[in-house]
């Protein structure tokens, strides 16, 4: 079934080339992203008079502010989807997200470490900037594929791979920088901003050749004339059942990233004090600890692509709600090499790395499993005219979740870490048998719309291609 857009032909290791002009966009944006996170903590609590200045701040208040901004950026979505939709498309949007981030970095590399008030204003700039970007981008990759093209969850497992690629580099260029005194953080956080203004050009310069149609006109437009020009026809009930597996899953997705998050907060912290970072005379930077699970994203995300791909070509199906219960016990399991770093803490006064390498690649596997099914799952279930709304309800799932992340990860500082990693594998693994047990009443609700109508070829995607 077509989806009635003008995309250009041609194709590039079996998908239209549009998505890979998506994937280069995602990836400096996630490169802006990901290596200001990877600073923000670190230079909140970096001391006032450090050769490498920061603002002074208690752990837990910088965990705080942390939660808040990683938050807010997951809520802002929420209405830059509904602009998109409504006024703006979301081609648009996403430039304009984008130049508004880019002045965000600059603004913090401005205000650091001697003006708190321009810091936070590049904070609120990174959230708005955000809000029209992130649903857009990826709203404009289910748009590349009609209805029922079995070729879906790949796309969003390669579309993936860009995020992480950005987010792998992200550190080596901005931590290495910022956290390095003869640079400072301000290097990190102009580096940041200039990876943003390159995923603006992309956009700039490309989208027309590779893209077509895709994201020029707002989705109630393009509904309205679908529907013989009515505005706002109801929801039909199959609309409101696939609406309802939407918010049934908001809550075990909300417990994921609560948990996974803690990787920029808690887990970054336990890599800057408690691990043992010396590689013979050279000592690790905490914040390159932040490019493992995107590493291992890169790596594994082509096999996870063929593995969705495969099942797709037998005319079988592993629904979304089954994936995301191995989502979640694959990151249970990450958790539990956290406790053994705590206890080999214990024993030898600092921890050995291994453990966080390997909770980095478990938590990276239920990631694979949960996030790009989660936004293609979005695209089938959404209807039109509601299609980035929607996605942006999807990522206020992160808004709610990196508040309590940062909760979570400041309670560790009464509790222990102990108690915090042991106790996120435990509850991970209680939610993903509830899940388990809902599955089958979620897949009825979705009426047929992860049923496989354009199966893809078998030479559509070569083992190796990627």
């Amino acid at each position: 079934m077509s989806n009635g857009l003008n995309i250009p032909q041609g194709e590039f290791l079996g998908h239209p080339k549009g998505l890979f002009l998506l994937f280069g966009t995602e990836m400096w944006e996630r490169f802006s992203y990901y290596g200001m996170r990877a600073l923000l903590v670190l230079s909140m609590v970096a001391a006032t008079n450090d050769a490498n200045a920061g603002f002074g701040w208690a752990n837990d208040s910088a965990l705080k502010l942390y939660a808040w901004y990683t938050g807010l950026v997951y809520f802002t979505p929420l209405i830059g989807g509904w602009l998109a939709d409504n006024f703006l498309g979301q081609r648009k949007s996403v430039i304009m997200g984008g130049l508004v981030m880019a002045a965000g970095q600059f603004t913090l590399a401005a205000g650091i470490a001697h003006n708190i008030n321009v810091f936070y204003a590049g904070l609120v700039l990174l959230i708005v900037g955000n809000g029209l970007f992130k649903p857009n981008i990826s709203t404009m990759v289910g748009d590349l594929y009609p209805e029922g093209d079995g070729r879906r969850d790949g796309a969003f497992t390669i579309f993936y791979m860009g995020i992480n690629l950005g987010a792998f580099i992200a550190p080596f260029v901005c931590s290495t920088l910022g956290e390095d005194p003869n640079y400072g953080w301000k290097f990190g956080y102009i580096s940041a901003g200039c990876g943003m203004l390159l995923s603006v050009l992309i956009q700039l310069f490309l989208s027309q050749r590779f893209l077509g149609d895709v994201g020029k006109q707002p989705a109630a437009q393009r509904s309205k004339a679908q529907m013989g020009g009515v505005a706002h026809a109801p929801l039909t009930s199959d609309e409101r059942d696939r609406l309802k597996v939407i918010f049934m899953l908001f809550v075990f997705v909300v417990l994921f990233w609560a948990a996974f998050e803690q990787a920029g907060g808690l887990m970054n912290l336990y890599a800057s004090d408690k691990t043992n970072r010396m590689l013979g005379s050279f000592e690790v930077p905490a914040g390159w600890f932040q490019s493992l699970n995107p590493l291992f994203i890169v790596l594994l995300a082509p096999l996870f692509s063929m593995f969705w791909i495969g099942i797709a070509r037998r005319g079988k199906k592993m629904p979304t709600p089954i994936k995301m219960v191995s989502g979640l016990l694959l990151t249970g399991i990450g958790f539990l090499f956290m406790v053994g770093a705590v206890f080999d803490q214990g024993a030898n006064g600092k921890a050995s790395m291994i453990w966080l390498v390997m909770a980095y690649l478990f938590h990276t596997m239920g990631e694979l499993c949960i996030s790009p099914v989660g936004l293609s799952m979005v695209t089938k279930l959404a209807p039109l005219r509601l299609a980035s709304l929607m996605m942006g309800v999807w990522f206020l799932i992160n808004f709610v979740a990196n508040l309590l992340a940062g909760y979570i990860g400041a309670y560790a500082e009464k509790a222990g870490e102990l108690t915090v990693f042991g106790g996120l594998a435990g509850t991970l693994a209680l939610f993903a048998v509830v899940l388990w047990f809902l599955s089958g009443k979620l897949v009825d609700w979705m009426h047929g719309a992860e049923d496989i109508k354009t199966a893809p070829a078998l030479q559509a995607e070569p083992s190796g291609t990627l």
